[in-house]
């Protein structure tokens, strides 16, 4: 049996012993336990995404298609217009209304009657024949009330009989009146121009008519400089032509006239050549249409002929610079235009009709870009009509068109005022008897709608009592 002193010793080198050990297996865990590292999950292969693969949809079946994000604008599967048809159904003129009563009263106008101060305050009908003349030279715009009635039909007021006396002067005396309509928006400018190619036409003259006059400035038709002018004159050989073609629809008393002059053109006319073939060379050549439009001017101005009806609407358009641009791209002034040209020298007095004859140009107050010459040649013309003392003093400050003031500066006007109440009751009576007017027509009502109208504006008067039904 060993001695008490040594098992007491084996037992203190034992307790010494243990924490050196437990020293030595956490040493051991330290090492073998990894630290915290990215490696691991940054290095790891990801595990694709499941996707459900479905075959595509059967020929003629429709699916849904709810993605998120995707973009698809509509999908226009319709027929594209094709070339033209969107201007045409943009200057389609509707002129008849089967829904109207027609009106037993209305009275057309004739050749006897169409001068007559008689028709004062009256509304007359516009006869058949007339309606389409006035159709093929564009007299008729699309933004007028032609459509609400049975047929087409015009209110005699102030300013019609004016234009009547001026006509029944220019017969009389085989004068050349030149005037400018002007007035505020819808007082009926482009109507009197109308009436004015109505008269004529019903008298037996001759009607030229420039519809829209930012059609011949604005560079959407051709044009080339005219060969030998100085300076340089431009033609418009497509819009010549169309207006030749307008020419022969309009004027079909006049075409039959045969030839009295012998014009160099580019084809021959046939022996005993009449109108008629004069205007189908222009029309069917159009690189000729100058040419055979100058020829007809001259034979329109022979002696015996009938008098002339100018007519032209939206002037601003050509009293300043056009679109087009000359060789050296510098803007071409619109009196640098042929047509144009040919209406200004006859507007301002330049050049007159041998046979008599009338020039009418009208303003617009809702297609018009600033012109601030012609504002000031309207001004001092309407000085000169009232017999002012003193002169209007044009603006310094403002660019003015001397070419357009040279061209203005003896040109008189017509201006256009509000409807007297006898005459805004005479059209709303005719709105009545059409069936478009549902109300008494009395002197209270024609008085309340007068007002509204802005002291007889004829077209706020349409709309106020026609157009607009509480």
């Amino acid at each position: 049996m060993p001695p008490p002193s040594s098992c007491i010793r084996g037992l203190t080198r034992l307790r010494a012993a243990q924490p050196s050990i437990a020293c030595r297996r956490t040493g051991d865990a330290s090492i073998q336990t990894a630290s915290f590292s990215t490696s691991s999950a940054h290095y790891a292969i990801v595990a694709k995404k499941k996707t459900i693969s479905t075959p595509p949809p059967k020929r003629g079946t429709k699916t849904l298609n709810v993605k998120k994000g995707r973009k698809t604008g509509p999908v226009d599967t319709g027929k594209p217009p094709a070339v033209g048809e969107r201007k045409a159904m943009r200057k389609r003129v509707v002129l008849s209304n089967n829904n109207a009563l027609e009106v037993p009263s209305l009275v057309d106008l004739s050749e006897e009657n169409v001068l007559d101060t008689k028709n004062q305050g009256l509304v007359r009908g516009i006869p058949e024949e007339a309606v389409d003349a006035l159709r093929a030279v564009e007299a008729f715009k699309p933004r007028q009330g032609w459509s609400l009635f049975r047929r087409p039909a015009v209110l005699y007021r102030r300013e019609t009989t004016e234009l009547a006396q001026l006509a029944k002067g220019v017969e009389e005396g085989k004068k050349t009146e030149r005037r400018i309509v002007t007035g505020s928006r819808m007082s009926g400018k482009s109507t009197l121009v109308l009436q004015g190619l109505l008269m004529a036409h019903l008298r037996g003259w001759a009607i030229i008519n420039f519809p829209e006059a930012q059609d011949l400035v604005n560079a959407h038709t051709e044009y080339g400089p005219l060969p030998g002018s100085s300076p340089t004159q431009y033609t418009q050989d497509t819009y010549t032509a169309n207006l030749l073609s307008q020419f022969l629809k309009a004027n079909k008393h006049l075409i039959s006239l045969p030839m009295t002059t012998s014009p160099t053109l580019p084809q021959p006319l046939p022996p005993r050549a009449t109108l008629r073939h004069l205007l189908e060379i222009g029309i069917t050549t159009p690189e000729s249409s100058w040419p055979v439009f100058t020829s007809l001017w001259a034979e329109l101005t022979q002696p015996g002929r009938p008098p002339i009806m100018l007519a032209l609407d939206g002037l601003s358009h050509i009293m300043r610079n056009s679109e087009y641009l000359s060789a050296d791209v510098k803007p071409i002034h619109a009196h640098d235009l042929t047509l144009v040209r040919h209406f200004v020298d006859h507007l301002s007095g330049k050049k007159t009709l041998p046979n008599g004859g009338m020039v009418l140009a009208a303003t617009s107050s809702s297609n018009s870009p600033a012109n601030p010459a012609l504002e000031f040649s309207i001004q001092c013309a309407e000085a000169r009509k009232m017999g002012a003392k003193e002169t209007p003093m044009w603006n310094p400050y403002k660019v003015v068109d001397m070419r357009a003031m040279e061209a203005l500066k003896n040109v008189d006007t017509l201006h256009l005022s509000g409807l007297t109440k006898e005459e805004a009751r005479s059209i709303m009576e005719y709105y009545a008897e059409s069936g478009m007017l549902r109300a008494k027509v009395d002197e209270g009502f024609v008085g309340e709608r007068w007002s509204l109208a802005g002291m007889g504006n004829i077209g706020e008067l349409e709309r106020t009592s026609v157009r607009m039904r509480v």
